[in-house]
């Protein structure tokens, strides 16, 4: 009997996922000058076609090139480009895979040796205790910016799908920009952009709009949003609960449910609240309430790494697994699971006391595994997680360096 994971899933926009495994974003660091995508991420991006996944989503790629999440990522705005674009869509399409491009701002969680603006919907900087000094003082937006803002985001779609990307995800988690404004410790404005959770949501609802008006129909546009901050008097289970139904007036074709930030990254397990995440599908329960409510489907992501797993995230009304850190480890297994082999991945562990340390180090390793698959070796051995993070330390050093004369020429 086929796995409920291979069932195809018919989207809102008409279009359709050949199954239910999703490779979901990873913050790759890989693009080549110019902040562009190269012959690494097509390498990387092949891989993962062939390993079966239904839907591919791409790191998050840059409304703004002055605002990046790390020195190696990609950006696409109007006038970029395109053909770079154009071959890395059609590589992660050749195998029958819709392709989606994440489209993120980082707003305050930009790196301040980086130079770039850290804009935010308030003054708050981020909090890392002695860390914190390593990101960038945060600029309040003004109306002006976040209507500049909500413009990029609908020229980048517009791009990704010019290119032949099949949809966009927008990045409302993590702690970047619009989960900023979407979150009461960061959003402190008394404009029709904060306060009420109506408002702290206006940013995301006017990007889906704004998105929606400028691409086809057939191009989906999903959404990426926390299930909750897992920060004491953050975005909470009730706000992702309202927003879910405040999307459920728009056309959006899938949202994504994870969790977390910088501060509290129960994206990798680890909560600033306290609570305790599940072993495995670390989103799943709050999926479960949500997939009642959501006109549309839900995926969820974090810490999947086993088909019985996945198969239970299908079973519980979730309509998609998404698979992260396990595909950089293990980038068939969607193929290897068609045939019936059990294969896993497991994730790197770094338990030292320096939890933002260990966390650094966690997707240091992760990075190392792409990076590898992007110069076309295919391999699990394990690294040592401090000479990876020395390495990628230096890596970034090199990058940022590289980012900084590319914002100079552009200026």
């Amino acid at each position: 009997m086929t796995s409920p994971l291979f069932a195809p899933l018919s989207l809102p926009n008409g279009s359709t996922l050949p199954n239910r495994i999703a490779k979901a974003a990873m913050e790759e660091n890989m693009a080549d000058p110019g902040q562009l995508p190269g012959a690494g991420l097509r390498c990387l991006y092949q891989a993962w076609a062939e390993g079966g996944a239904g839907l591919i989503i791409t790191g998050n790629v840059m409304v703004d090139g002055r605002a990046l999440t790390g020195p190696g990522g990609v950006v696409l705005e109007a006038g970029t480009p395109l053909a770079p674009f154009v071959e890395w869509a059609r590589i992660a399409r050749h195998n029958g895979a819709q392709a989606w491009m994440q489209i993120n701002h980082p707003g305050r969680q930009v790196q301040a040796a980086m130079g770039g603006k850290a804009w935010a919907p308030s003054a708050v900087a981020l909090d890392l205790g002695k860390h914190s000094k390593l990101f960038s003082q945060p600029q309040a937006m003004t109306a002006a910016d976040i209507r500049e803002t909500i413009a990029r985001f609908a020229d980048t779609a517009y791009a990704a799908e010019q290119a032949g990307f099949s949809g966009v995800e927008i990045h409302a988690a993590h702690g970047y920009l619009v989960s900023q404004f979407l979150s009461p410790l960061t959003n402190r404005r008394d404009d029709e952009w904060g306060g009420s959770l109506a408002n702290r949501a206006r940013l995301l609802l006017e990007i889906v709009r704004a998105v929606r008006a400028r691409v086809s129909p057939e191009f989906c546009v999903a959404v990426k949003l926390n299930s909750a901050d897992f920060q004491r008097g953050g975005f909470s289970e009730d706000d992702a609960r309202q927003v879910i139904l405040l999307l459920n007036e728009l056309p959006v074709d899938l949202v994504e449910l994870s969790g977390g930030s910088y501060e509290s990254p129960a994206m990798q397990g680890q909560t600033a609240d306290g609570r305790t995440l599940a072993r495995e599908a670390y989103f799943l329960e709050f999926a479960k309430d949500l997939a009642a409510i959501a006109r549309m489907p839900l995926m969820t992501t974090g810490g999947i790494r086993r088909r019985e797993v996945a198969e239970q995230v299908i079973a519980s009304g979730v309509a998609v697994a998404g698979i992260a850190t396990a595909l950089a480890l293990a980038p068939d297994l969607p193929r290897r699971w068609l045939a019936n082999d059990d294969h896993t991945a497991q994730p790197p562990q770094v338990n030292w006391k320096d939890k933002a340390i260990a966390a650094l180090a966690r997707m240091a390793l992760v990075k190392r595994h792409l990076r590898a698959l992007g110069a076309g070796v295919k391999s699990s051995r394990s690294y040592s997680a401090l000479f990876t993070l020395i390495i990628d330390q230096l890596r970034t050093k090199r990058l940022t360096r590289r980012y900084r004369r590319w914002l100079q020429q552009r200026a």
